[in-house]
């Protein structure tokens, strides 16, 4: 028999008392006053039973006078309980217990003495049952306690008990409505994967100033004042800093750069004193964090042209300077722009330390998706690491929209009577369709690559053999690469005829080793203004390096980078990007934004790490460097020094196809048309010698529109004659000059 859960009547508040029919009762052998543990949705509630009024079965009237902290903020309504969620439970007389007291004001926490706060609760408390880590609502007296929280109750082989006169009472400390309250909202935080290292590091950072600040002064030590968080959009910054406050059990005071900013001279500052004030109040009570959210938009760096922005730095630099040991609460402020900040800002005694918060790394977008999914109808057969190999360059807000998507399109399959609603990996290689790197989604290199596979190109095996040694086993193989000290080299070059499959090529390995690709050309890059095509060069380094395992395609490199010559001028556009390119790919260092977090944790003595967590190290090692790859039929025209060893490393020669080789490329083409079978394949590769691969493609294209022509748009196959007739009028683009200059070049 189910039982209705209805909220209790007026003459029961207080009483600590849950009505019930007698039928349940006398079941589960109660009686008048015996005591009761309800378990309810986020927690339990300890009373005593009595029957209802009406003596009618089916209801429960529960008093929520002592129960879990989470009923506290949320209590229950319009639930539908099983018998099995009662139960007897046995209350000795307590000989002591440790408890914390929530009272309204701090004016009430100052001036109180502690032995007439102790007195009050004795004669509070006789009487009430308590259970350990439970909270007693004690609103319904006339004073400005509002609760207690039981720490722990003596003797200790009880988890209940009841209170008398003769109890012995410890109390812990005392807080504040406010700061409980708060504490309460936070312990409801989703848990973040991927960040426990970052989390371990500030949660070190606030605890020792907020909980230890004694210590620190007894070494001569200042507590640290600021501390900033820098990381790229959606990487979880916010969320991070309301995990760690509710983890330390400090108060959290948000401030954020529209709230802040006023139209009028002075009503800024004032605004942002007042919420330095409201921290110091905060701080009172108990530990406190002054959070500033989004602080590249709040305190800019100062130019001789804005002066309230001038204004309201200065400010927050005088406040900053303001906060002495006395004052327990801590600045946090989070950026994703810390070179957008004014300088005065990061340095010792104001901000003094800045944690990294980079893009996730393989094995954190593991933990994420892990955690995201943790609640989702997934597939057990769901490859968690396959996925977060796919998800190169995804943040944390990301992947959760990943996640949604994939939810979505697994609701929609179910909509059409499906079957059973399950989220399989089909339904995230959906998504990914969708859903790009929020890193990407202005970056000037983002191209939508339609996949292309080896198979696509017809011949030249020892060329994709190659590129799959440069760009595929890096990914399949990282323990032998790593085992043999090998990394991925940094650089390829593809050159020779046009026409001869360099692009696709390059497409192939890109979309069989799943890395980003980024491709970019000189209309990307080139700007009227000085300085700006060196910028986006650099920017779109960066870009790779966050999204690593990264292939960046310079298609064309000789029109957008040429070569240093006495005849040409030294500072034209060309000799400044080949200068920056240079540079970027030497690897001098990564920027400040691009760190990703602190070194590991070590690992426990004796514990040993399985073999995919070795894998995904090696993995990351291997594949930490960004892959250029860069394509040019004038090999001539490129600069000596991009080409040695540690820039293109790697330089394939793309020869013309043979006849071996157009007769494959021929196979490929007609793959997907209805030929006839008189159609001679071999007798066409033998007479288009000089052909390149794009001029055997257009011949198959030709063909098809001769039929049509011929035909009348009633044809159906493709003969051999409309293949001799397209062969008749097309001239081949290669000549013999030409590809001997390739060969000579080679050599």
């Amino acid at each position: 028999m189910s039982l209705k859960l209805l909220s209790v009547d007026t003459s029961d508040q207080g009483s600590q008392r849950c009505r019930l029919g007698p039928c349940l009762m006398s079941a589960l052998g109660l009686s008048l006053g015996s005591p009761l543990l309800v378990s309810l949705p986020g927690g339990s509630c300890l009373c005593t039973a009595w029957p209802r009024p009406d003596l009618a079965e089916g209801f429960l009237q529960v008093d929520m006078k002592c129960c879990s902290p989470g009923l506290v903020r949320l209590p229950p309504s319009r639930l539908t309980l099983e018998p099995e969620q009662l139960t007897h439970v046995h209350c000795p007389k307590l000989k002591g217990m440790k408890l914390s007291v929530v009272v309204q004001s701090v004016e009430f926490k100052r001036n109180t003495p502690p032995r007439f706060v102790h007195e009050l609760l004795k004669d509070m408390l006789k009487g009430v049952l308590v259970q350990r880590n439970h909270v007693v609502n004690l609103e319904d007296f006339d004073t400005d306690i509002r609760y207690v929280v039981i720490e722990n109750i003596y003797p200790d082989s009880n988890t209940a008990g009841l209170v008398t006169s003769k109890t012995a009472m410890e109390i812990a400390h005392i807080q504040t409505v406010r700061h409980f309250q708060a504490h309460l909202q936070d312990q409801r935080k989703v848990p973040l994967g991927g960040l426990e290292e970052v989390n371990a590091l500030l949660r070190e950072m606030l605890q020792l100033p907020l909980l230890y600040p004694g210590t620190l002064n007894s070494l001569g030590v200042s507590c640290p004042r600021g501390i900033l968080l820098v990381g790229p959009p959606g990487v979880g910054k916010t969320q991070l800093v309301r995990k760690v406050v509710g983890e330390v059990g400090a108060s959290l005071v948000v401030v954020r750069g529209p709230e802040v900013v006023r139209p009028r001279p002075g009503e800024s500052e004032e605004m942002l004193r007042a919420m330095f004030v409201q921290a110091r109040a905060a701080a009172e009570e108990g530990p406190c964090v002054l959070f500033l959210d989004e602080l590249d938009s709040l305190c800019p760096r100062r130019t001789g042209t804005s002066a309230p922005e001038n204004r309201l730095v200065a400010q927050l630099l005088t406040l900053l300077d303001g906060v002495d040991q006395s004052d327990r609460f801590l600045v946090v402020g989070a950026t994703n722009r810390p070179d957008s900040l004014d300088p005065a800002l990061r340095r010792p005694g104001r901000f003094d330390r800045e944690v990294i918060i980079g893009v996730p790394t393989l094995q954190q977008r593991a933990d994420i998706l892990s955690v995201l999914c943790e609640k989702m109808p997934v597939c057990p057969s769901m490859d968690m690491a396959e996925l977060a190999q796919r998800t190169t360059g995804f943040v944390g807000s990301d992947l959760s929209a990943l996640c949604r998507e994939a939810a979505m399109h697994a609701m929609r399959e179910n909509a059409k009577g499906s079957g059973e609603q399950i989220v399989d990996m089909k339904h995230f290689l959906e998504a990914l369709k969708l859903v790009q790197p929020s890193c990407l989604r202005s970056s000037l290199g983002r191209t939508d690559l339609s996949p292309v596979t080896w198979e696509q190109i017809g011949g030249l095996d020892e060329i994709k053999l190659k590129l799959r040694q440069s760009i595929e086993w890096p990914m399949m193989y990282p323990e032998a690469f790593s085992r043999l000290g090998l990394g991925r080299p940094r650089g390829v070059l593809l050159y020779g005829p046009p026409g001869c499959s360099k692009t696709t090529l390059v497409r192939a390995a890109a979309s069989a080793s799943r890395c980003t690709f980024l491709s970019v050309s000189g209309a990307d890059l080139y700007s009227p203004y000085v300085g700006d095509s060196e910028q986006a060069l650099s920017q779109l380094f960066r870009q790779a390096r966050a999204c690593s395992p990264c292939v960046l395609f310079l298609d064309e490199i000789d029109s957008l980078i040429g070569s240093r010559s006495s005849s040409q001028a030294a500072n034209t556009v060309q000799t400044r990007l080949l200068s920056v390119l240079l540079n970027e790919m030497d690897g001098v260092g990564l920027k400040t934004l691009e760190r990703r977090g602190e070194q590991k944790i070590l690992q426990r003595h004796g514990a040993e790490e399985d073999h995919t967590q070795e894998q995904t190290d090696c993995q990351e090692v291997c594949n930490k460097d960004v892959m250029v790859v860069a394509a040019t039929n004038r090999p001539d025209c490129l600069d000596s020094a991009l080409l040695r060893p540690g820039r293109l490393d790697h330089i394939i020669y793309v020869p013309p196809p043979d006849q071996q080789t157009r007769l494959a490329i021929l196979k490929v083409c007609t793959k997907s048309m209805p030929v006839d079978p008189d159609v001679c394949l071999e007798e066409l590769a033998a007479g288009t010698d000089l052909y390149s691969g794009a001029d055997l493609e257009n011949l198959c294209k030709e063909a098809a529109l001769l039929a049509l022509l011929e035909e009348n748009m009633e044809a159906s196959t493709i003969k051999h004659t409309y293949f001799l007739q397209s062969l008749k009028k097309m001239r081949p683009s290669l000549t013999a000059q030409q590809i001997q200059t390739y060969q000579t070049a080679s050599r």
